[in-house]
């Protein structure tokens, strides 16, 4: 089985994206604009439509979709963020029809402090 690695950033040692088989499985994706830059500071509704517009580019890149996601693991600093992942979640997902498997994770920090949510996602081909 070969993989392939989409987005890699070989200074910091990763790829967005790795196709294995059938299987994609995404970085952590954030708020971050194509020059580094977060997006929304302050902002969780903002850096999580952000992070999936991010999940989406790269699940894109790698030969897959947002409508094949199986799993997604959704990290943020605070559990307050909660209520508005949830909203942006389902403005996503509401229109494909089919819900993934989800896992939430309240963390101390991500890789940015301005970081307020980050979202990892496996999916099909």
């Amino acid at each position: 089985m070969s993989v392939k690695a989409f987005g890699v950033n070989a200074t910091f040692g990763y790829s967005q994206a790795v196709r294995l088989g059938d299987q994609v499985f995404v970085s952590g994706q954030v708020a971050w604009d194509e020059k580094g830059q977060v997006v929304g500071v302050g902002d969780a509704r903002r850096q999580t439509e952000t992070a999936f517009s991010n999940l989406r580019s790269s699940l894109d890149a790698a030969g897959s979709s947002l409508d094949r996601v199986a799993k997604l693991t959704i990290f943020a600093t605070s559990r307050d963020y909660l209520a508005v992942i949830r909203e942006v979640r389902h403005e996503v997902f509401d229109p494909i029809g089919h819900y993934p498997a989800s896992t939430f994770l309240v963390v101390s920090g991500l890789a940015s402090a301005e970081l307020l949510v980050e979202i990892e996602a496996v999916a099909g081909i």
